[in-house]
């Protein structure tokens, strides 16, 4: 007799098409029959060791996250509710150009410190992988949900190349193809970008281009972060498609905002540079947040010739009285390539996490708010908080605009990612409710989407983009990653005031055929894996 039948469930089943009553049978970790109007057709119903009554839930595929910076957090902390309450049963981590394979000793150090704003200090993880595949044969050992992983472009340049601003030689451009192509052959679905941080954002085009015929030889896709969401947004997303195009790569945009004063109701041009790029055969998708504001670092707000040779580099410049002027001059006069060539404002940048918990007064206030109290400049703020905190700080930016959030959730390549930071006192809400955010507030208040709609956008599409041929739908043979919902209570619980809140009309999440959210609590299971590369 099956594990699981789950009776009576209004299955939303990822592909856009209309919903319908069923039973859905589990065992083994798969789904290995679906009974369609099984009560009302008066025949058989299927049996199980358990059942559950559905009733008035929602069944759909488990949530996939294309955007996730739990590279470190999946390794400390077993419980991950953040996550999986939310119906999330896979991320994908190794985001941003930076992360922890592959290294060696020196890098390591390097890459912990610079994003320790991200994943913390990592003091309390043993770090016993070098490379990818040992990376995620850790993963394997047991996690809360499934994730996969993209090979770091920054953090392969650190390793090949170092923190310099230069092109690398055609030694070094083998060494990265060959670090590419290792990632790849290990496992990794394709490879990102973090082309406003250090080191990556020194690499030119030609030299991303080769990375991504690596990455494209493989079937994998390449993910940037590109080198502008503000002044020169259009034209930093515009140069992802010619570039990937001519490395015949497949490009997904990593949270494809259009932010800062500049860009207000220009999310139409946006759609309207991707549609002619699908139109000629391009292969493109991308992921949003369903909120406003951004978060970051403070560090990377800083102009990237301040930022080459790494963290240390970073702070004696601050130090420097001197050095440090140019800096400020940079982000409040001219516009700083870290603050995406738009001056700064002071009172958008509200500290959401230090390092030092003796400098938590700073949290939940703008940089202005903190200088005004004070009475000091907000820069001489800002740079005593970054020395203060060793680069250490996290913040909100406060410069999104919701017409083109909307806008470019609609999009037919459209998926989601949360882009959260689970580090700091007060992170963004979006790292505790991106997926019940969409359900109940732009499905079920707001309708931008209907709810089949927003359910292929969060379950099919990244499936298909990560090339996953028995993940992403409610079919018969699938692996059983799915999630119970009531679609009148689903609501993100997180707020900017209360983050860490979890949301509610999530009672059960299913990952590999465990519940590891069982009447809407965090069972013990660590049914998780690494989901590796499909090879093409």
């Amino acid at each position: 007799m099956e594990e699981l039948v789950i009776r009576d469930a209004d299955v939303v089943d990822g592909s856009g098409g209309p919903s319908y009553r069923a039973d859905v049978v589990v065992d083994g970790g798969r789904i290995v029959s679906i009974v369609k109007e099984a009560a009302a057709a008066g025949c058989q119903r299927p049996k199980a060791r358990r059942e559950l009554d559905a009733e008035g839930l929602v069944l759909s595929p488990g949530f996939v996250d294309m955007h996730a910076h739990s590279d470190l957090a999946l390794l400390r902390d077993p419980d991950h509710s953040a996550k999986a309450a939310q119906g999330v049963t896979l991320e994908v981590i190794g985001q941003d150009g930076l992360s922890y394979a592959p290294v060696d000793d020196r890098t390591l150090g390097e890459v912990r410190r610079a994003i320790a704003g991200w994943n913390g200090s990592g003091d309390d993880i043993d770090f016993d992988w070098r490379t990818v595949g040992e990376y995620l044969d850790r993963l394997d050992r047991g996690i809360a949900v499934n994730a996969a992983y993209l090979v770091p472009q920054g953090t392969v340049r650190a390793l090949a190349v170092g923190w310099e601003d230069r092109e690398a030689t055609p030694r070094e451009l083998d060494r990265m193809r060959q670090l590419v192509a290792e990632g790849m052959e290990q496992g990794a679905v394709g490879m990102s970008s973090g082309l406003t941080y250090t080191p990556g954002m020194y690499a030119k085009d030609a030299e991303l281009t080769e990375l991504c015929r690596v990455v494209a030889s493989y079937g994998g896709y390449y993910c940037p972060h590109h080198r502008s969401y503000g002044a020169g947004a259009l034209e930093a997303y515009r140069e992802m498609v010619a570039l990937t195009r001519e490395a015949g790569c497949s490009l997904h945009l990593a949270h494809a905002t259009m932010n800062f004063g500049v860009n207000k109701g220009r999310a139409p041009e946006l759609l309207a540079l991707l549609d002619e790029a699908l139109a000629a055969g391009a292969d493109i998708s991308l992921d949003t947040y369903p909120y406003t504001p951004g978060c970051t670092t403070l560090a990377a707000m800083l102009p990237s010739w301040a930022s080459e040779g790494g963290p240390e580099r970073v702070i004696e410049r601050l130090a420097d009285e001197e050095t440090a002027e140019r800096i400020r001059h940079d982000l409040e006069v001219t516009g700083s390539d870290g603050c995406h060539g738009v001056p700064i404002e002071w009172d958008t940048i509200e500290i959401s996490g230090v390092g030092d918990p003796a400098l938590a007064d700073y949290v939940g206030r703008t940089v202005q708010e903190s200088a005004d109290r004070r009475g000091e400049a907000p820069w001489v703020t800002a740079r005593g908080l970054l020395l203060a905190d060793r680069l250490a700080p996290t913040i909100l930016q406060h410069v999104g605009h919701e017409e083109n959030v909307r806008a470019i959730m609609r999009h037919r390549v459209h998926t989601g990612g949360s882009d959260g930071i689970l580090q700091g006192a007060k992170p963004h809400p979006r790292a505790y409710g991106t997926f019940p955010h969409y359900l109940g507030h732009y499905v079920r208040e707001l309708g931008v989407l209907s709810l089949e709609e927003c359910v292929a956008h969060l379950t099919s599409r990244p499936a298909a983009r990560l090339r996953l041929p028995d993940r992403g739908l409610v079919r018969e043979g699938y692996v059983a990653d799915l999630v119970l919902f009531d679609p009148v209570t689903v609501a993100a619980g997180s707020s900017f005031a209360e983050p860490r809140v979890l949301p509610t009309g999530i009672p059960y999440v299913l990952v590999d055929g465990r519940f590891v959210i069982e009447d809407g609590r965090r069972t013990d299971a660590l049914a998780g894996r690494a989901v590796r590369r499909t090879p093409a």
